[in-house]
């Protein structure tokens, strides 16, 4: 047995036994001491060897390519547009960014974010070791991380500098070694701004502006510095911290942020306490109440137009996209707001029939072509109901008329002329699919003048007048007097189907949108000088430097004097003719034109006032579905939609409010006629004769045109009573000419015409005006 040195009782016992307790301790703790240590030099060594090329390479970069600070991006901005009037209609953005200057931010939300992010950013020279050590040591005793490490200067190096790079020991390095050059190259105020304009709020929303809107529904300015606090708390974490989406752990965040302003003596716990309860978290994404940011027929027509088809923006879609999507552009636009309430209004007259049956209106400055009123719809409903019928090609029915007696009258024609209008028309038609082209259908008809023709719309004297003019001729004339973004010559079939000389022209064949027949008015109305329809009237940049202006000098498509007839005869239509119904107030001065397709599938009304072009489209947005004895439009009394009934009561709808400021204008009258009035003639369809004698024989009836002046024989003839003649008639045939050729486009190429005292009436197989064996001519009417 061992005895002990010491005893217990023994003085010295207890300073025996601690010293050879504390050698043993230290004979066992000396080891792991050691084993720590060299484990950790390992380490250090091996991050030394992994790290010091990099850190060689970034400390040295001056001896070989000095490391410079990229030039920071230009900040993507919203676009704005603005109605002719200044008023804010649309907004085009991909990110919700607004950036303001560091003189437009208020003192309270610069100090709400220092207090929360970096309280010490205007001490230190961008990277505060102290703060990264206490945040550090917070975040450990916390069960959530209460303070970041990065200082302001940080995120800004890692917003513009960093993104995209790997989180490694690399990058930290950078992010500390860029931000100490940023510190060097800008003001502390400089480097405010570009945090507050570009830190990320979540819900699209960049910088401090777009946060104060999206989170508040106003603007930075606005922000009360409570609010900036919450707004400062969502950065560590915007989607994680999304009152909207997350509101728990944003409420948690919240929580968080008010214990920081208590421990920054910015509050006190009973303040804290009470926001707790009585702050609301924001549950939706909100606008500025002035701020339109909902999308219109109008506002995606114009995006539409600013991308694809024009290049004001940029030669390439991507500088078009980049421009009005991030440029921070001011487009001010043509559109009045006052003038497309009063469309949609309007709009409104026609009866509800569960989406079956729209209507489209556009309205265009008679003297300019810009765009004043546009309803494509019952509202425009994204993924929903997107289609602008204002835009949407459809048969015109005979509204198509008005062009073709533009036409006629810039070649010469009159309204006191003669045409056949009689009903059962027909037409060869070599090459097509039937060898004839008929008319049964319409306004009967008789052979009368070109007014009344035009004011009663009769079919068979338009599709006779088409061919007169020259089918080609009209095509041409179409293309030049409604020319648009939209329709014009030689335009891919890709993107539009072209406008064809069909015998079927004049009963509207061919499609045209509600824009392109308010683009024809707009010409005519505009005494001859077309203007293309435009949107934009001006574009700024976001210093306020005009980078666009509209200027369109025009181009003459009708002689004024040609004008100003066509306009005078278009006048009866509204006066007497088939759109005499619902007449604007004052009797003011207004021209126009129905059209009504065959089964009642489209319906238009389109004319002009010395002020607006305007043309009215009504049908089935999905389908040429007749209109007839629909019953919601059958308790308003209408079994079948017309153009003089729907369209021209919605027409009169927009334009006499729409006149209600302006003055009563009208037209000069045309000049008299510069010679006597003629008889019109499609040569090959119709030919004439003049009676030079009779033979012998027993009194006959012979029929005349009933047009024509009490005088219808050739010199010498003697006179007769006007339905007899002493026996078979002697006729000797009149040239009448031959068909335009398909290739003169001439405007003022003349037209086929006879004069009074000839009759014209169908052609026999030898191109003879055709006499029956009774010696009865057969005139064409």
């Amino acid at each position: 047995m061992t005895v002990p040195e010491h005893m217990p009782g023994d003085p010295n016992w207890r300073e025996t036994t601690t010293t050879v307790a504390l050698t043993v301790r230290i004979t066992g703790w000396l080891p792991r001491v050691f084993s720590i240590v060299l484990a950790g030099a390992l380490v250090i060594t091996a991050v030394v060897v992994a790290v010091a090329p990099r850190v060689w390479h970034i400390v040295n970069a001056h001896e070989e390519v000095p490391v410079v600070l990229p030039e920071f991006e230009a900040l993507a901005q919203r676009t704005y547009v603005y109605d002719r009037n200044g008023k804010e209609v649309a907004v085009f953005e991909l990110e919700n960014s607004q950036p303001i200057s560091y003189a437009d931010m208020p003192p309270q939300v610069v100090q709400a974010f220092l207090v929360v992010e970096d309280k010490e950013f205007f001490n230190h020279d961008g990277v505060n070791v102290r703060s990264l050590i206490r945040a550090t040591l917070s975040n450990f005793a916390s069960d959530a991380p209460q303070q970041g490490a990065s200082t302001i200067t940080m995120q800004v190096v890692k917003n513009d500098f960093l993104a995209g790079l790997e989180r490694d020991g690399r990058y930290k390095l950078l992010q500390t070694h860029y931000a100490r050059m940023l510190e060097k190259e800008l003001t502390k105020e400089e480097i405010l701004e570009r945090y507050l304009n570009t830190v990320f709020f979540g819900n699209n929303a960049y910088g401090i502006q777009a946060a104060a809107e999206t989170y508040f529904g106003k603007t930075a300015a606005e922000l009360t510095f409570i609010e900036s606090t919450f707004l400062a708390g969502l950065v560590r974490s915007p989607s994680g911290f999304d009152p909207i989406n997350e509101p728990e752990r944003s409420r948690a965040r919240w929580f968080q942020v008010l214990e920081r302003l208590v421990a920054e003596e910015y509050l006190t716990p009973v303040e804290a306490e009470t926001l707790k309860e009585t702050f609301a978290l924001p549950s939706r994404v909100k606008t500025i109440p002035t701020r339109s940011s909902e999308r219109s027929y109008f506002t995606e027509a114009l995006r539409d137009y600013l991308l694809n088809k024009t290049t004001i923006l940029g030669s390439t879609y991507q500088d078009r996209y980049n421009r009005l999507f991030r440029g921070g552009l001011r487009i001010h636009t043509t559109i009045d707001s006052n003038l497309q309430l009063l469309a949609e209004n309007a709009h409104d007259v026609l009866p509800q029939t569960a989406g079956r049956f729209e209507n489209a209106i556009v309205s265009l400055d008679a003297t300019s072509g810009a765009i004043r009123a546009m309803v494509g719809g019952s509202g425009f409903v994204p993924n929903e109901r997107e289609v602008n019928m204002a835009l949407a090609p459809r048969q015109t029915g005979s509204s198509i008329k008005f062009l073709i007696l533009a036409a006629a009258v810039q070649a010469g024609a009159q309204a006191g002329d003669i045409i056949d209008g009689v009903r059962g028309c027909r037409f060869d038609n070599p090459g097509g699919d039937e060898p004839y082209f008929q008319i049964s259908g319409g306004v009967a008809g008789s052979v009368t003048n070109l007014a009344q023709q035009t004011w009663s719309s009769v079919n068979c004297a338009f599709a006779r007048l088409s061919q007169i003019v020259g089918l080609n001729r009209m095509v041409d004339t179409v293309y030049r007097a409604a020319k648009s973004p939209y329709l014009y010559a030689g335009q891919p079939e890709s993107e539009r189907a072209a406008i064809n000389p069909f015998l079927s022209f004049a009963t509207g064949a061919n499609e045209l949108s509600a824009l392109d027949m308010a683009s024809g008015v707009q010409t005519v109305a505009n005494e001859g000088v077309h203007h293309e329809p435009y949107y934009v009237e001006f574009i700024t940049d976001p210093k306020g430097k005009r980078t666009y202006t509209h200027f369109s000098p025009g181009t003459v498509v009708f002689d004024r004097e040609a004008s100003l007839e066509t306009i005078d005869i278009l006048k009866g239509v509204i006066r007497s003719g088939t759109g005499r119904r619902y007449p604007l107030s004052n009797d003011r001065a207004a021209f126009g034109k129905t059209g009504t397709q065959q089964d009642n599938t489209n319906a238009w009304f389109v004319g002009g006032t010395r002020q607006l072009a305007t043309a009215v489209w009504v049908g089935d947005p999905d389908a040429y579905t007749p209109m007839v004895d629909i019953p919601e439009f059958r308790a308003e009394g209408v079994n079948k939609v017309q153009g003089g009934l729907f369209p021209k009561q919605i027409w009169s709808a927009f334009m006499d409010p729409a006149h209600t400021s302006e003055p009563l204008l009208d037209w000069d009258r045309p000049q008299p006629p510069q010679r006597t009035n003629a008889r019109l003639v499609l040569p090959g369809n119709e030919c004439a004769g003049r009676i030079v004698g009779y033979e012998p024989g027993e009194p006959i009836k012979v029929e005349i045109d009933p047009e024509a002046p009490a005088t219808t024989l050739a010199p010498g003839v003697p006179e007769v009573p006007p339905e007899t003649a002493p026996g078979r008639p002697i006729v000797q045939p009149v040239d009448v000419g031959t068909t335009i050729a398909p290739d003169n486009l001439d405007p003022n190429a003349p037209l086929p015409t006879v004069e009074f005292g000839v009759t014209v009436g169908q052609c026999a197989s030898d191109g003879t005006l055709i006499i029956e064996d009774d010696g009865t001519l057969i005139p064409d009417d």
